[in-house]
């Protein structure tokens, strides 16, 4: 007894006769689960001291950079301000003690008014990082000469105005600006 399959009409006669379930929607993504969760919780705590880690050098400067490390963002108990932790090289600690208002402005400037009340200096080694802070890109040194203006415009010559046209002949200037000794 073998039995022959059912044609297309007849499959579609006995799925509609059935009534399966509808498919199961995939679960969301993690991501978009978590997103408003971890917004609430920024807005409430803040970023913490890994956001500032990530910028410190602009924050602070280059040369107190050097000798400072964030290490805690603690939050006072009754709300208010926090207390910003930082390490400081030991015979530095003195100096950034004088400049704790400009710090804490400057960290307050990025954070948010009032989000850093108290700076708590530890004297301690500063872990340095491997490469120095970033460098902005054009930061000036005035015009090239003008050969090298002239070899840079005829070099861009072919492109239309733009965006993308400043931006090259910006690079450009930046080049050979470091090839000068």
């Amino acid at each position: 007894m073998t039995r022959s399959l059912p044609s297309s009409a007849e499959a579609a006669q006995i799925l509609t006769r059935l009534r399966t379930r509808p498919a199961r929607a995939p679960p969301p993504l993690a991501g978009r689960a978590l997103g408003p969760t971890l917004k609430a919780l920024e807005a409430r705590f803040g970023q913490g001291v890994d956001g500032l880690k990530s910028r410190w050098s602009e924050i602070v400067g280059t040369a107190l950079w050097r000798r400072t490390e964030p290490v805690r963002l603690s939050a006072r108990r009754g709300g208010g301000g926090a207390t910003l932790e930082i390490r400081v090289d030991g015979p530095s600690a003195t100096l950034i003690q004088h400049q704790a208002g400009d710090i804490l402005a400057r960290v307050n400037l990025y954070l948010g008014e009032g989000a850093a009340e108290r700076l708590r200096i530890v004297q301690g080694p500063v872990r340095r990082p491997s490469a120095a802070p970033p460098r902005r890109i054009g930061g000036g040194g005035g015009p090239l000469p003008p050969d090298q203006e002239e070899a840079l415009a005829a070099s861009v010559d072919a492109l239309p105005e733009g965006p993308l046209k400043a931006a090259l002949i910006g690079l450009g200037r930046e080049v050979w600006r470091r090839r000068q000794p």
